[in-house]
């Protein structure tokens, strides 16, 4: 293992001589400077890990040299050594961004000390995530082995995300595998548990069914409008692990009220889950008393064009005369318009605005070669979404509704799972195109592969014809003809998809947010 490499610069460096001795003891490799000259060039020639400055040097004073040396290499941890408490001089010190400082006489445990906080954390903290996962690794497998209900599941899903952002957080590569390999174990295990329960919790006989699309107006908005004016952000294809990095920044300035995990519907595609959330109703339903909103999977033209009627529908429909405003944001000069003219949004009681970008990003990791390596693994995937957000249209929508002191719920209809394994599928020239789920007759596959619906009507779905049926890809499968086999192959594979089975796609954040008081 590497030594870890210190430069100490002090004009009375050969009275220290004990500390470099204790240091060296302790595996540190030191190289000492008596002025800030000596030091900018050690800095130039070598590697250093951490510095130690005194602020009181002859020639360049120490501050001089602080600024000398971030202007050239910002990065390195530089501690500030002084005998003055003067606050001026700890004001400019702090200014410059040095990582520590310590008044002398420092006595030999204030190093270590400084050194493990600035250089040794991230070392320790990685054995520490390390360890802690490779204990819980066995209860987490036990619990998915033995779990049989959805709330348990999305406990599950919470910790493997938890595991996963702390493994990547790390930079520990050794336990990549491992996490993966137990997050595959868990979709396997939850596409069986998906293919036993789903169909029943449309059934009066199955009980209290998990939270759907079709429950979030009635169960989540409107409840709320009793109390105060809600503003409601469908961000389309937000995973639950997307939400978890976006939440560090949305907390600068919104409290948590209310963190859930709740269930898609199948097929976890836009058309389907969105038009469920807008309509409160289920897909098969939605045809049944408003056919002129619903457009069917082999007509041409977007499948989402009618969200507005369908929410103003739902409202009659409860009984309710709320006030409302629509709109969906497809560029960031959309965002920035709304924003502006936030004062007549807010006009409204409730304002619905669904922002289509990660949606678009997953589409574009599939088409531009660019983007594909840019985001070629999930955590790329993760930083991008993070840098998107950090500088969109939605991060200013956010913090004005916050002075504004406007509750805001964000949510998805669906989220996405890179695929990786092919399955060979055939059926006619008019089945669906989507490559985790198809609808059709005359589908021929390996049945043990996908979970197979004969019966449509059994999780209230419309079919296009009398013996249409659907079929659900699971894992990280994907739909592949025949026809071309290896090119659709190479071209759609480790790319981000939905509208099938898996942890990924199904489980999806509700977050209610409230803004922090003044």
């Amino acid at each position: 293992m590497r030594k870890i490499k210190i430069l100490w610069a002090d004009d009375e460096i050969d009275l220290l001589k004990m500390h470099i001795f204790f240091l060296q003891e302790k595996g540190y490799e030191v190289v000492t400077a008596n002025n800030g000259d000596d030091a900018i060039s050690f800095v130039h020639e070598n590697h250093f890990d951490i510095i130690f400055l005194d602020e009181h040097m002859p020639g360049l004073s120490g501050l001089e040299t602080l600024d000398l040396i971030k202007s050239i290499y910002p990065t390195i941890p530089i501690v500030m050594v002084t005998k003055s408490e003067e606050e001026d001089i700890m004001d400019r010190a702090i200014g410059a961004k040095i990582a520590d400082y310590l008044i002398k006489p420092v006595n030999p445990k204030q190093i270590l000390l400084a050194i493990k906080k600035n250089v040794d954390t991230k070392r320790l903290i990685t054995q520490k995530t390390t360890r802690d996962y490779q204990m819980e690794f066995s209860k987490i497998s036990m619990r998915i082995n033995q779990c049989n209900d959805f709330l348990e599941w999305a406990e599950i899903y919470k910790k493997l995300v938890f595991w996963e952002l702390e493994i990547e957080q790390s930079g520990d590569n050794t336990m990549d595998e491992v996490i993966k390999l137990q997050k595959d174990e868990a979709n396997h295990s939850f596409a069986k548990f998906i293919k036993r329960n789903y169909a029943g919790w449309f059934t009066k006989e199955f009980g209290e069914r998990p939270l759907l699309p079709i429950d979030i107006f009635k169960k989540k908005i409107f409840p709320a409008l009793e109390n105060e004016q809600v503003v409601m952000i469908i961000i389309d294809n937000l995973r639950f692990d997307q939400w978890k990095i976006l939440q560090p920044v949305i907390r600068e300035f919104y409290q948590l009220e209310e963190e859930t995990i709740y269930s898609s519907i199948l097929p976890t595609a836009t058309q389907y889950a969105r038009n469920a959330m807008f309509a409160g109703l289920m897909p098969s339903d939605i045809v049944k008393h408003y056919p002129d909103l619903w457009i069917s999977d082999e007509e041409e033209g977007s499948k989402n064009l009618n969200e507005e009627l369908l929410l103003e529908n739902q409202i009659k429909r409860l009984g309710m005369k709320y006030k409302f405003y629509y709109d969906k944001i497809l560029n960031n000069k959309a965002g920035e318009k709304l924003v502006e003219n936030l004062s007549s949004v807010l006009e409204n009681q409730l304002a619905v605005i669904v922002f289509n970008f990660v949606d678009m990003l997953s589409h574009a990791r599939t088409e531009m070669q660019m983007i594909r390596e840019l985001t070629n693994d999930e955590a790329a995937y993760r930083s991008l979404t993070l840098t998107w957000f950090e500088h969109s249209s939605l991060l200013s929508l956010l913090k004005e509704l916050s002075n504004r002191k406007i509750k805001v719920v964000i949510t998805t209809d669906h989220g996405t799972i890179r695929v990786s394994n092919p399955i060979k599928i055939v059926g006619d020239k008019k089945i669906t195109t989507n490559l985790r789920y198809k609808q059709g007759k005359n589908l021929n596959y390996k049945q043990k592969e996908v979970c197979e619906i004969n019966n449509p009507e059994d999780i209230m779905l419309p079919k296009s014809f009398l013996s249409s049926k659907y079929v659900f890809a699971t894992n990280k499968d994907f739909f592949a003809y025949p026809n071309n086999y290896n090119y659709y192959v190479n071209y759609f594979k480790n790319t981000f998809q939905h509208g099938g089975i898996s942890l990924e796609e199904m489980l999806i954040p509700l977050i209610v947010l409230n803004p922090k008081p003044l």
